[in-house]
């Protein structure tokens, strides 16, 4: 078996957008009083934002109508934007652009899988859009993961088939989404938190090719 693609999520495993999202729900949660801990956003990362705002009213254990529920959506969301305006290049996780390009060199296609509407954005900021050869993200897709949507785009448009994708995700539903989309996964973390991957390293500092392909041969 050869690995002929390689498709990142953004939050958590190319850039640390992860804690952005957290400040933001935290401060809507203190805003309706009750306190949200990282432990409570472990349950939140690679859900859609509608979701995510479920999971924090149910904590905070608030009932609102739909309307409120959008305008939080949205005070989230223009939050988050605030934050991540100000993301530079240094903000790139240890090891990642190393690993991009040795994957290139290597002949490996490479994509990015993102839930985030402001996955692109985000790219640009951190000046790293060119290292991709495909960018899927919240604006090309209606399914939010673990429906593996965004991975079979981005499988699709590089025009490889599924089962030769391997997927980087640091969340459950990321997982969740490679695996039924019948792709190989390996977590960005820890092993606790990431059920159901073929491998899971901390973080890129030590990925080679040269492993990956001992892996998967």
């Amino acid at each position: 078996m050869k690995i002929k693609a390689c498709l990142f999520d953004l939050d958590g495993v190319v850039v640390d957008t992860a804690r952005y999202h957290y400040m933001a729900w935290k401060k809507i949660a203190s805003d309706l009083s009750f306190d949200f801990s990282e432990h409570d956003n472990e349950r939140l990362k690679g859900i859609s934002r509608m979701e995510s705002l479920d999971i924090l009213l149910e904590i905070g254990k608030i009932k609102v109508d739909l309307h409120t529920k959008e305008e939080l959506a949205a005070t989230k969301n223009s939050l988050y934007i605030s934050y991540i305006q100000k993301m530079t290049p240094d903000e790139i996780l240890p090891g990642v652009i190393r690993f991009l390009d040795e994957l290139h060199n290597g002949g490996i296609l490479v994509a990015l899988g993102s839930a985030s509407k402001n996955a692109m954005s985000i790219l640009d900021k951190i000046n790293i859009a060119q290292k991709f050869d495909a960018v899927i993200d919240g604006n090309k897709v209606s399914k939010a993961k673990p429906n593996p949507e965004v991975f079979l785009k981005g499988a699709a448009e590089l025009g490889i088939e599924p089962n030769d994708c391997l997927v980087f995700e640091d969340a459950q539903a990321g997982i969740d989404a490679a695996r039924n989309g019948g792709m190989h996964i390996i977590g960005i973390g820890q092993p606790e938190n990431l059920k159901n991957a073929d491998f899971v390293i901390p973080g890129f500092e030590t990925m080679r090719l040269d492993q990956l392909i001992s892996w998967y041969s």
